[in-house]
Protein backbone atom coordinates (compact mmCIF):
# COMPACT_ATOMS: atom_id res chain seq x y z
CA UNK A 1 0.00 0.00 0.00
CA UNK A 2 2.63 2.33 0.63
CA UNK A 3 4.67 1.65 -2.16
CA UNK A 4 1.39 2.36 -4.29
CA UNK A 5 0.94 5.81 -2.27
CA UNK A 6 4.44 6.60 -3.27
CA UNK A 7 4.13 5.85 -6.68
CA UNK A 8 1.14 7.80 -7.09
CA UNK A 9 2.82 10.95 -5.50
CA UNK A 10 5.63 10.54 -7.58
CA UNK A 11 3.25 9.96 -10.81
CA UNK A 12 1.47 13.61 -9.44
CA UNK A 13 4.56 15.11 -9.29
CA UNK A 14 5.60 14.26 -12.89
CA UNK A 15 2.35 15.52 -13.88
CA UNK A 16 2.72 18.67 -12.39
CA UNK A 17 6.22 18.94 -13.69
CA UNK A 18 5.15 18.73 -16.84
CA UNK A 19 2.06 21.08 -16.55
CA UNK A 20 4.55 23.90 -15.45
CA UNK A 21 6.97 23.09 -18.62
CA UNK A 22 3.60 23.45 -20.70
CA UNK A 23 2.38 26.19 -19.16
CA UNK A 24 5.86 27.68 -19.30
CA UNK A 25 6.11 27.76 -22.42
CA UNK A 26 2.50 28.79 -23.59
CA UNK A 27 2.65 32.10 -21.29
CA UNK A 28 5.91 32.91 -22.68
CA UNK A 29 4.52 32.33 -26.38
CA UNK A 30 1.56 34.81 -24.95
CA UNK A 31 4.38 37.03 -23.99
CA UNK A 32 6.23 37.48 -27.62
CA UNK A 33 2.86 38.04 -29.01
CA UNK A 34 1.58 40.61 -26.94
CA UNK A 35 3.65 43.10 -28.89
CA UNK A 36 1.81 42.25 -32.49
CA UNK A 37 -2.05 42.73 -30.13
CA UNK A 38 -0.53 46.26 -29.17
CA UNK A 39 -0.28 47.43 -32.43
CA UNK A 40 -3.57 45.75 -33.41
CA UNK A 41 -5.15 47.60 -30.55
CA UNK A 42 -3.59 50.88 -31.64
CA UNK A 43 -6.49 51.19 -34.28
CA UNK A 44 -8.84 52.51 -31.34
CA UNK A 45 -6.56 55.25 -29.98
CA UNK A 46 -7.72 58.35 -31.34
CA UNK A 47 -6.09 59.81 -34.36
CA UNK A 48 -4.03 62.95 -34.43
CA UNK A 49 -4.12 65.64 -36.94
CA UNK A 50 -1.07 63.99 -39.22
CA UNK A 51 -3.03 60.65 -39.74
CA UNK A 52 -5.69 62.25 -41.94
CA UNK A 53 -3.21 64.15 -43.65
CA UNK A 54 -1.52 61.26 -44.44
CA UNK A 55 -4.57 59.30 -45.59
CA UNK A 56 -5.23 62.38 -47.78
CA UNK A 57 -1.52 62.77 -49.19
CA UNK A 58 0.31 59.71 -49.38
CA UNK A 59 -1.25 56.72 -48.04
CA UNK A 60 -2.52 55.74 -51.68
CA UNK A 61 1.67 55.91 -53.14
CA UNK A 62 2.78 53.84 -49.80
CA UNK A 63 0.04 50.75 -50.69
CA UNK A 64 1.29 50.93 -54.49
CA UNK A 65 4.63 51.30 -53.98
CA UNK A 66 4.83 48.74 -51.07
CA UNK A 67 2.15 46.31 -53.29
CA UNK A 68 4.15 47.00 -56.58
CA UNK A 69 7.75 46.29 -55.56
CA UNK A 70 6.31 43.23 -53.31
CA UNK A 71 4.61 41.46 -56.33
CA UNK A 72 7.70 42.97 -58.76
CA UNK A 73 10.92 40.82 -55.85
CA UNK A 74 8.27 37.82 -56.00
CA UNK A 75 8.42 37.64 -59.85
CA UNK A 76 12.11 38.59 -59.97
CA UNK A 77 12.97 35.95 -57.04
CA UNK A 78 11.06 33.58 -59.10
CA UNK A 79 12.42 33.74 -62.41
CA UNK A 80 16.17 34.12 -60.72
CA UNK A 81 15.65 30.96 -58.25
CA UNK A 82 13.55 28.68 -60.48
CA UNK A 83 15.67 29.01 -63.54
CA UNK A 84 19.28 28.25 -61.41
CA UNK A 85 17.54 25.41 -59.34
CA UNK A 86 16.34 23.87 -62.38
CA UNK A 87 20.24 24.19 -64.16
CA UNK A 88 21.67 23.20 -61.00
CA UNK A 89 19.71 20.23 -59.85
CA UNK A 90 19.47 18.81 -63.60
CA UNK A 91 21.71 19.70 -65.89
CA UNK A 92 25.48 19.05 -65.91
CA UNK A 93 28.14 22.18 -67.01
CA UNK A 94 31.29 23.68 -66.12
CA UNK A 95 31.25 25.09 -62.73
CA UNK A 96 27.97 23.40 -61.77
CA UNK A 97 29.66 22.31 -58.34
CA UNK A 98 31.22 25.53 -57.75
CA UNK A 99 27.70 27.12 -58.37
CA UNK A 100 25.85 25.03 -56.38
CA UNK A 101 26.52 26.71 -53.49
CA UNK A 102 27.88 29.85 -54.32
CA UNK A 103 24.11 31.05 -55.33
CA UNK A 104 23.66 31.08 -52.09
CA UNK A 105 26.10 34.15 -51.16
CA UNK A 106 23.81 36.76 -51.98
CA UNK A 107 22.01 36.21 -48.83
CA UNK A 108 24.48 37.39 -46.92
CA UNK A 109 24.72 40.58 -48.31
CA UNK A 110 22.06 43.14 -46.54
CA UNK A 111 19.70 44.96 -48.91
CA UNK A 112 20.41 47.85 -48.11
CA UNK A 113 24.15 47.44 -48.48
CA UNK A 114 23.59 46.67 -52.34
CA UNK A 115 21.63 49.26 -52.89
CA UNK A 116 24.27 51.93 -51.33
CA UNK A 117 26.79 50.16 -53.52
CA UNK A 118 24.42 50.33 -56.97
CA UNK A 119 22.57 53.67 -56.09
CA UNK A 120 26.52 54.58 -56.18
CA UNK A 121 27.87 53.03 -59.34
CA UNK A 122 24.46 53.86 -61.46
CA UNK A 123 23.65 57.27 -60.45
CA UNK A 124 24.18 60.12 -62.91
CA UNK A 125 28.15 61.01 -61.01
CA UNK A 126 28.42 57.74 -60.47
CA UNK A 127 31.59 55.84 -62.38
CA UNK A 128 29.60 53.53 -64.88
CA UNK A 129 28.03 56.95 -66.46
CA UNK A 130 30.74 58.78 -66.60
CA UNK A 131 32.70 56.28 -68.30
CA UNK A 132 30.05 56.46 -71.07
CA UNK A 133 30.20 60.01 -70.97
CA UNK A 134 33.78 60.34 -71.60
CA UNK A 135 34.06 57.60 -73.83
CA UNK A 136 31.14 58.57 -76.51
CA UNK A 137 30.92 62.03 -75.91
CA UNK A 138 28.07 62.84 -74.15
CA UNK A 139 26.54 65.28 -72.39
CA UNK A 140 23.68 65.41 -69.79
CA UNK A 141 20.48 64.95 -71.91
CA UNK A 142 22.12 63.06 -74.72
CA UNK A 143 21.60 59.72 -73.69
CA UNK A 144 18.82 57.82 -71.60
CA UNK A 145 19.93 55.89 -68.12
CA UNK A 146 17.49 53.61 -66.24
CA UNK A 147 17.05 55.41 -62.72
CA UNK A 148 18.50 52.96 -60.29
CA UNK A 149 16.61 55.04 -57.28
CA UNK A 150 13.40 54.43 -58.18
CA UNK A 151 10.81 51.51 -57.60
CA UNK A 152 12.17 49.57 -60.40
CA UNK A 153 15.70 49.56 -58.85
CA UNK A 154 14.57 48.35 -55.63
CA UNK A 155 13.13 45.63 -57.12
CA UNK A 156 16.16 44.97 -58.93
CA UNK A 157 18.28 44.78 -55.78
CA UNK A 158 16.01 42.85 -53.80
CA UNK A 159 15.95 40.39 -56.24
CA UNK A 160 19.15 40.09 -56.74
CA UNK A 161 20.24 39.58 -52.41
CA UNK A 162 16.52 37.64 -52.14
CA UNK A 163 16.22 35.27 -54.97
CA UNK A 164 18.30 32.24 -52.68
CA UNK A 165 15.34 31.64 -50.43
CA UNK A 166 13.79 30.20 -54.00
CA UNK A 167 16.37 28.96 -54.91
CA UNK A 168 17.38 26.81 -51.69
CA UNK A 169 13.83 25.20 -51.59
CA UNK A 170 12.74 25.26 -54.83
CA UNK A 171 16.70 23.50 -55.89
CA UNK A 172 15.42 21.08 -52.92
CA UNK A 173 12.06 20.29 -54.56
CA UNK A 174 13.91 19.46 -58.12
CA UNK A 175 16.69 17.44 -56.55
CA UNK A 176 13.69 14.94 -54.98
CA UNK A 177 11.17 14.90 -57.67
CA UNK A 178 10.46 11.45 -58.98
CA UNK A 179 13.13 10.03 -61.55
CA UNK A 180 10.08 7.88 -63.16
CA UNK A 181 8.29 10.76 -63.73
CA UNK A 182 10.89 12.51 -65.82
CA UNK A 183 12.14 9.39 -67.28
CA UNK A 184 8.64 9.72 -68.59
CA UNK A 185 8.70 13.05 -70.15
CA UNK A 186 11.81 11.83 -71.75
CA UNK A 187 9.89 8.09 -73.06
CA UNK A 188 7.34 10.34 -74.51
CA UNK A 189 9.84 12.41 -76.59
CA UNK A 190 9.48 15.97 -74.46
CA UNK A 191 12.72 18.24 -74.80
CA UNK A 192 14.33 19.86 -71.32
CA UNK A 193 12.42 22.83 -71.37
CA UNK A 194 9.01 21.39 -71.95
CA UNK A 195 9.64 18.48 -68.99
CA UNK A 196 10.65 21.99 -66.75
CA UNK A 197 7.67 23.53 -67.84
CA UNK A 198 4.79 20.56 -67.95
CA UNK A 199 6.51 18.36 -64.88
CA UNK A 200 9.05 19.80 -62.75
CA UNK A 201 7.72 23.46 -62.33
CA UNK A 202 4.52 22.28 -61.07
CA UNK A 203 5.69 19.55 -58.64
CA UNK A 204 7.66 22.41 -57.30
CA UNK A 205 5.12 25.14 -57.07
CA UNK A 206 4.39 24.50 -53.38
CA UNK A 207 8.63 25.32 -52.90
CA UNK A 208 8.30 27.68 -55.34
CA UNK A 209 5.31 29.45 -53.41
CA UNK A 210 7.31 28.95 -49.90
CA UNK A 211 10.16 30.93 -51.50
CA UNK A 212 8.44 33.54 -53.10
CA UNK A 213 6.65 34.26 -50.26
CA UNK A 214 9.71 34.55 -47.64
CA UNK A 215 11.36 37.74 -50.02
CA UNK A 216 7.99 39.45 -49.80
CA UNK A 217 8.39 38.97 -46.44
CA UNK A 218 12.07 40.40 -46.60
CA UNK A 219 10.64 43.28 -49.02
CA UNK A 220 7.87 44.25 -46.87
CA UNK A 221 10.41 44.49 -43.77
CA UNK A 222 12.82 46.33 -45.99
CA UNK A 223 13.74 50.19 -44.71
CA UNK A 224 17.27 50.89 -45.87
CA UNK A 225 16.48 50.35 -49.65
CA UNK A 226 13.85 52.48 -49.74
CA UNK A 227 15.32 54.83 -47.73
CA UNK A 228 18.49 54.99 -49.55
CA UNK A 229 16.74 55.15 -52.75
CA UNK A 230 13.93 57.97 -51.34
CA UNK A 231 10.41 55.63 -52.05
CA UNK A 232 8.01 55.66 -49.98
CA UNK A 233 6.60 52.76 -48.58
CA UNK A 234 4.69 51.88 -45.38
CA UNK A 235 8.63 51.03 -43.42
CA UNK A 236 9.31 54.53 -44.64
CA UNK A 237 6.02 55.91 -42.97
CA UNK A 238 6.49 54.45 -40.38
CA UNK A 239 9.73 55.81 -39.80
CA UNK A 240 9.04 59.33 -40.98
CA UNK A 241 5.79 59.36 -38.62
CA UNK A 242 8.03 58.08 -35.61
CA UNK A 243 11.19 60.04 -36.12
CA UNK A 244 10.27 62.96 -38.39
CA UNK A 245 7.01 63.92 -37.26
CA UNK A 246 7.21 62.21 -33.47
CA UNK A 247 3.39 60.95 -33.83
CA UNK A 248 3.56 57.74 -32.43
CA UNK A 249 -0.23 57.04 -33.29
CA UNK A 250 0.07 57.86 -36.59
CA UNK A 251 3.02 55.24 -36.70
CA UNK A 252 0.98 52.55 -35.12
CA UNK A 253 -1.73 52.99 -37.60
CA UNK A 254 0.35 52.83 -40.56
CA UNK A 255 2.17 49.47 -38.66
CA UNK A 256 -1.68 48.12 -38.23
CA UNK A 257 -2.35 48.46 -41.75
CA UNK A 258 0.58 46.97 -42.74
CA UNK A 259 0.04 43.94 -40.59
CA UNK A 260 -2.86 43.79 -42.29
CA UNK A 261 -0.96 43.16 -45.17
CA UNK A 262 1.54 40.71 -44.21
CA UNK A 263 -1.78 38.91 -43.08
CA UNK A 264 -3.15 38.84 -46.40
CA UNK A 265 0.18 37.16 -47.70
CA UNK A 266 0.24 34.54 -45.00
CA UNK A 267 -2.51 33.47 -45.44
CA UNK A 268 -2.60 33.30 -49.23
CA UNK A 269 0.58 31.69 -49.16
CA UNK A 270 -0.66 28.87 -46.80
CA UNK A 271 -3.79 28.52 -48.94
CA UNK A 272 -1.77 28.31 -52.28
CA UNK A 273 0.62 25.73 -50.64
CA UNK A 274 -2.58 23.74 -49.60
CA UNK A 275 -3.93 23.59 -52.54
CA UNK A 276 -0.49 23.03 -54.54
CA UNK A 277 -0.08 19.85 -52.23
CA UNK A 278 1.63 16.76 -54.50
CA UNK A 279 2.52 13.50 -53.41
CA UNK A 280 3.96 12.08 -56.37
CA UNK A 281 5.94 8.65 -56.22
CA UNK A 282 9.61 10.05 -54.61
CA UNK A 283 11.78 6.79 -56.58
CA UNK A 284 15.39 8.04 -54.76
CA UNK A 285 16.42 4.35 -55.95
CA UNK A 286 16.80 5.41 -59.31
CA UNK A 287 18.83 8.75 -60.11
CA UNK A 288 17.70 11.33 -62.36
CA UNK A 289 20.16 11.51 -65.27
CA UNK A 290 21.10 14.75 -65.83
CA UNK A 291 20.94 16.99 -69.06
CA UNK A 292 24.61 17.00 -69.85
CA UNK A 293 25.39 20.91 -71.70
CA UNK A 294 28.07 21.66 -74.26
CA UNK A 295 29.27 24.26 -76.24
CA UNK A 296 26.78 27.54 -76.67
CA UNK A 297 24.19 25.76 -74.17
CA UNK A 298 26.89 25.26 -71.35
CA UNK A 299 28.36 28.58 -71.60
CA UNK A 300 24.76 29.80 -71.27
CA UNK A 301 24.59 28.28 -68.26
CA UNK A 302 27.73 29.07 -66.66
CA UNK A 303 27.00 32.63 -67.77
CA UNK A 304 22.77 32.53 -66.00
CA UNK A 305 24.51 31.07 -62.38
CA UNK A 306 27.12 33.16 -62.88
CA UNK A 307 25.70 36.56 -63.56
CA UNK A 308 23.35 36.09 -60.12
CA UNK A 309 26.20 35.46 -57.61
CA UNK A 310 28.28 38.23 -59.89
CA UNK A 311 25.64 41.34 -59.14
CA UNK A 312 23.90 39.95 -56.21
CA UNK A 313 27.52 39.69 -54.12
CA UNK A 314 30.85 39.90 -56.09
CA UNK A 315 30.47 43.06 -57.58
CA UNK A 316 29.09 44.41 -54.11
CA UNK A 317 31.26 42.93 -51.96
CA UNK A 318 34.75 43.81 -54.86
CA UNK A 319 33.56 47.67 -54.62
CA UNK A 320 32.73 47.60 -50.58
CA UNK A 321 36.80 46.52 -50.27
CA UNK A 322 37.88 49.06 -52.80
CA UNK A 323 35.91 51.87 -51.51
CA UNK A 324 37.33 51.35 -48.32
CA UNK A 325 41.22 51.16 -49.73
CA UNK A 326 40.84 54.09 -51.82
CA UNK A 327 39.60 55.96 -48.48
CA UNK A 328 43.30 55.47 -47.35
CA UNK A 329 41.97 56.88 -44.32
CA UNK A 330 42.72 55.11 -40.65
CA UNK A 331 39.95 52.77 -39.28
CA UNK A 332 37.03 55.37 -37.33
CA UNK A 333 38.07 54.98 -33.75
CA UNK A 334 34.30 54.63 -32.81
CA UNK A 335 34.55 51.62 -35.42
CA UNK A 336 35.74 49.24 -32.20
CA UNK A 337 33.39 49.98 -29.90
CA UNK A 338 30.27 49.82 -32.16
CA UNK A 339 31.67 46.25 -33.56
CA UNK A 340 31.89 44.83 -29.78
CA UNK A 341 28.07 46.22 -29.09
CA UNK A 342 27.19 44.61 -32.19
CA UNK A 343 28.66 41.37 -30.93
CA UNK A 344 27.82 41.98 -27.36
CA UNK A 345 24.12 42.38 -28.43
CA UNK A 346 23.62 39.62 -30.97
CA UNK A 347 25.47 37.39 -28.27
CA UNK A 348 22.93 37.90 -25.84
CA UNK A 349 20.13 37.80 -28.13
CA UNK A 350 20.89 34.77 -29.61
CA UNK A 351 21.30 33.03 -26.18
CA UNK A 352 17.56 34.59 -25.34
CA UNK A 353 16.14 33.81 -28.49
CA UNK A 354 17.41 29.77 -28.82
CA UNK A 355 16.61 29.75 -24.64
CA UNK A 356 13.08 30.79 -25.97
CA UNK A 357 12.85 28.35 -28.65
CA UNK A 358 14.05 25.62 -26.83
CA UNK A 359 11.47 26.25 -23.78
CA UNK A 360 8.95 26.27 -26.17
CA UNK A 361 9.80 23.98 -28.34
CA UNK A 362 10.22 21.15 -25.18
CA UNK A 363 7.04 22.36 -24.28
CA UNK A 364 5.45 21.21 -27.46
CA UNK A 365 7.39 18.23 -27.68
CA UNK A 366 5.77 16.97 -23.90
CA UNK A 367 2.20 18.28 -24.57
CA UNK A 368 1.77 19.41 -28.43
CA UNK A 369 -2.43 19.41 -28.68
CA UNK A 370 -2.13 21.88 -25.53
CA UNK A 371 1.07 23.95 -26.43
CA UNK A 372 1.34 24.31 -30.85
CA UNK A 373 -1.63 27.22 -30.79
CA UNK A 374 0.83 29.30 -28.65
CA UNK A 375 3.53 28.19 -30.19
CA UNK A 376 2.86 28.87 -34.23
CA UNK A 377 0.95 31.62 -33.10
CA UNK A 378 4.34 33.02 -31.20
CA UNK A 379 6.70 32.00 -34.49
CA UNK A 380 4.75 34.69 -36.57
CA UNK A 381 6.77 37.41 -35.35
CA UNK A 382 9.39 36.46 -38.23
CA UNK A 383 6.76 37.74 -40.78
CA UNK A 384 6.22 40.52 -39.17
CA UNK A 385 8.35 43.73 -40.41
CA UNK A 386 10.70 44.75 -37.98
CA UNK A 387 9.08 48.42 -37.96
CA UNK A 388 6.35 46.86 -36.69
CA UNK A 389 7.44 44.73 -34.05
CA UNK A 390 9.22 48.04 -32.94
CA UNK A 391 6.33 49.79 -32.87
CA UNK A 392 4.47 47.23 -30.74
CA UNK A 393 7.14 45.97 -28.05
CA UNK A 394 7.58 50.03 -27.81
CA UNK A 395 4.05 50.24 -27.03
CA UNK A 396 4.07 47.48 -24.52
CA UNK A 397 7.14 48.77 -22.46
CA UNK A 398 5.95 51.78 -22.60
CA UNK A 399 2.24 50.59 -21.16
CA UNK A 400 4.80 48.40 -18.70
CA UNK A 401 6.45 51.41 -17.21
CA UNK A 402 3.73 53.97 -16.81
CA UNK A 403 2.10 51.42 -15.01
CA UNK A 404 5.00 50.40 -12.75
CA UNK A 405 5.23 54.48 -12.05
CA UNK A 406 1.86 54.94 -11.34
CA UNK A 407 2.00 51.90 -8.52
CA UNK A 408 4.61 53.44 -7.37
CA UNK A 409 3.64 57.08 -6.68
CA UNK A 410 0.44 55.96 -5.34
CA UNK A 411 2.27 53.37 -2.90
CA UNK A 412 5.66 55.07 -2.32
CA UNK A 413 5.00 58.72 -3.58
CA UNK A 414 8.27 58.34 -6.00
CA UNK A 415 8.11 57.78 -9.53
CA UNK A 416 10.40 54.90 -11.02
CA UNK A 417 10.39 56.70 -14.59
CA UNK A 418 10.83 54.69 -17.68
CA UNK A 419 12.58 50.94 -16.76
CA UNK A 420 12.74 49.08 -20.25
CA UNK A 421 12.02 52.46 -22.73
CA UNK A 422 15.33 53.74 -24.39
CA UNK A 423 16.94 50.44 -23.30
CA UNK A 424 18.78 47.73 -24.35
CA UNK A 425 16.65 45.32 -22.58
CA UNK A 426 13.73 46.50 -25.83
CA UNK A 427 16.38 45.23 -28.61
CA UNK A 428 17.10 42.21 -26.93
CA UNK A 429 12.78 41.53 -26.47
CA UNK A 430 11.80 42.79 -30.19
CA UNK A 431 14.86 40.15 -31.64
CA UNK A 432 13.26 37.55 -29.87
CA UNK A 433 10.00 38.64 -30.84
CA UNK A 434 11.42 38.89 -34.72
CA UNK A 435 13.68 36.21 -34.90
CA UNK A 436 12.32 33.13 -33.03
CA UNK A 437 11.05 31.24 -35.54
CA UNK A 438 14.29 31.06 -37.12
CA UNK A 439 15.54 29.35 -33.82
CA UNK A 440 12.42 27.35 -33.73
CA UNK A 441 12.45 26.03 -36.89
CA UNK A 442 16.08 24.65 -36.51
CA UNK A 443 15.58 22.74 -32.89
CA UNK A 444 12.64 21.20 -34.23
CA UNK A 445 13.84 19.78 -37.56
CA UNK A 446 16.08 18.48 -34.81
CA UNK A 447 14.15 17.29 -32.48
CA UNK A 448 12.53 15.59 -35.35
CA UNK A 449 15.08 13.04 -35.55
CA UNK A 450 15.13 11.67 -31.90
CA UNK A 451 12.55 9.02 -31.23
CA UNK A 452 9.96 9.57 -28.78
CA UNK A 453 11.08 6.02 -27.87
CA UNK A 454 13.58 7.72 -25.85
CA UNK A 455 11.33 10.09 -23.98
CA UNK A 456 8.96 7.23 -23.05
CA UNK A 457 12.31 5.27 -21.79
CA UNK A 458 13.44 8.54 -19.65
CA UNK A 459 10.07 8.63 -18.34
CA UNK A 460 9.75 4.79 -17.64
CA UNK A 461 13.18 5.48 -15.59
CA UNK A 462 11.68 7.90 -13.48
CA UNK A 463 13.67 10.63 -14.98
CA UNK A 464 11.71 14.11 -14.72
CA UNK A 465 11.44 16.11 -17.51
CA UNK A 466 14.00 18.66 -16.11
CA UNK A 467 16.49 15.22 -16.44
CA UNK A 468 15.43 14.57 -19.69
CA UNK A 469 16.50 17.55 -21.66
CA UNK A 470 19.39 17.77 -19.70
CA UNK A 471 20.68 13.52 -19.89
CA UNK A 472 18.73 13.08 -22.94
CA UNK A 473 17.97 15.70 -25.65
CA UNK A 474 20.75 18.23 -25.22
CA UNK A 475 23.86 15.59 -26.27
CA UNK A 476 21.67 14.51 -29.33
CA UNK A 477 20.67 18.22 -30.15
CA UNK A 478 24.41 20.18 -30.25
CA UNK A 479 23.68 20.31 -33.98
CA UNK A 480 20.56 22.15 -33.90
CA UNK A 481 21.47 24.36 -31.36
CA UNK A 482 24.73 25.54 -33.41
CA UNK A 483 22.48 26.25 -36.59
CA UNK A 484 20.08 28.12 -34.64
CA UNK A 485 22.79 29.96 -32.82
CA UNK A 486 24.21 30.57 -36.08
CA UNK A 487 21.28 32.02 -38.07
CA UNK A 488 20.28 34.23 -35.51
CA UNK A 489 23.14 35.84 -34.49
CA UNK A 490 23.89 36.65 -37.97
CA UNK A 491 19.87 38.12 -38.72
CA UNK A 492 20.46 40.13 -35.42
CA UNK A 493 23.77 41.28 -37.01
CA UNK A 494 21.76 42.44 -39.89
CA UNK A 495 18.74 43.79 -38.31
CA UNK A 496 18.18 47.49 -39.23
CA UNK A 497 14.37 48.54 -39.10
CA UNK A 498 13.84 47.33 -35.05
CA UNK A 499 17.67 48.27 -34.23
CA UNK A 500 17.41 51.86 -36.14
CA UNK A 501 13.93 52.81 -33.80
CA UNK A 502 14.62 51.22 -30.34
CA UNK A 503 18.29 51.55 -29.76
CA UNK A 504 19.27 53.53 -27.09
CA UNK A 505 20.85 56.99 -27.48
CA UNK A 506 24.39 57.01 -29.00
CA UNK A 507 24.13 53.47 -29.14
CA UNK A 508 25.16 52.24 -32.52
CA UNK A 509 25.98 49.00 -34.78
CA UNK A 510 27.09 48.15 -37.47
CA UNK A 511 23.80 47.89 -39.58
CA UNK A 512 23.38 51.11 -37.97
CA UNK A 513 26.66 53.12 -38.62
CA UNK A 514 26.67 51.43 -42.53
CA UNK A 515 23.00 52.98 -43.16
CA UNK A 516 23.74 56.44 -41.92
CA UNK A 517 27.03 56.57 -43.40
CA UNK A 518 25.54 55.45 -46.69
CA UNK A 519 22.25 58.10 -46.03
CA UNK A 520 25.17 61.15 -45.99
CA UNK A 521 26.64 59.64 -48.62
CA UNK A 522 29.92 59.01 -47.14
CA UNK A 523 30.51 55.75 -49.11
CA UNK A 524 33.97 55.04 -47.72
CA UNK A 525 33.17 55.39 -44.20
CA UNK A 526 30.09 52.60 -44.74
CA UNK A 527 32.63 50.54 -45.92
CA UNK A 528 33.92 48.95 -43.16
CA UNK A 529 30.58 48.19 -41.37
CA UNK A 530 29.17 46.78 -44.79
CA UNK A 531 32.45 44.76 -44.74
CA UNK A 532 32.25 43.36 -41.73
CA UNK A 533 28.70 42.23 -41.87
CA UNK A 534 29.17 40.48 -44.89
CA UNK A 535 31.96 39.01 -43.90
CA UNK A 536 30.10 37.45 -41.03
CA UNK A 537 26.85 36.95 -42.93
CA UNK A 538 29.18 34.13 -44.68
CA UNK A 539 28.92 32.08 -41.41
CA UNK A 540 25.36 30.61 -41.89
CA UNK A 541 25.75 30.13 -45.31
CA UNK A 542 28.04 26.76 -44.65
CA UNK A 543 25.31 25.86 -42.66
CA UNK A 544 22.54 26.39 -45.24
CA UNK A 545 24.51 24.71 -47.74
CA UNK A 546 25.15 21.56 -45.33
CA UNK A 547 21.06 21.37 -44.60
CA UNK A 548 19.28 22.42 -47.59
CA UNK A 549 21.64 21.39 -50.62
CA UNK A 550 21.57 17.92 -50.79
CA UNK A 551 23.74 16.26 -53.39
CA UNK A 552 21.85 15.54 -56.15
CA UNK A 553 21.71 11.73 -56.71
CA UNK A 554 21.77 11.73 -60.22
CA UNK A 555 24.21 10.13 -62.46
CA UNK A 556 25.70 12.69 -64.94
CA UNK A 557 25.44 10.78 -67.78
CA UNK A 558 24.14 12.12 -71.37
CA UNK A 559 20.44 12.43 -72.08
Amino acid sequence: MGAALARLSSAGRRIRTLNSWTWTASVTSLLLIAPLLVVVFGLSAPANDLWPHLVDTVLAGYIVNTVGIALGVALGTAILGVSTAWLIAMCDFPGRAFFSWALVLPLALPGYIAAFVYGDLLEFAGPIQTALRDYFGWAKGDYWFPAVRSPLGAVVVLSLVLYPYVYLLVQTAFATQSATLIETGRLLGRGPLRIFRTVAVPLARPALVAGCALAVMETLNDIGVMELFGIGTFTTGIYRAWFGFGDIGAAARLATVLLLVVLAVLWAERRLRKSLRYHPENDRSRPVIRYVLRGRRAAIATLGCGLPVLLGFALPAVFLAWWHVRAGAPIDPAFPAIMLNTLCLALAATALTVAIAWLVVFGLRLDPAFVRPFARTAGAGYAVPGVVVAVGVLGLCSLFDHAVDDVSRMIFGVGTGLLLSGTVTVLLFAYAVRFLAVSMNALESSYHRIPSTLDAAARTLGVFPRGMLVRVHVPLLRGGIATAAALVFVEVMKELPATLILRPFDFNTLAVRAFEMAHEERMADAALPAIAIVAVGLVPLIVLSRRFLQPNVAAETSS
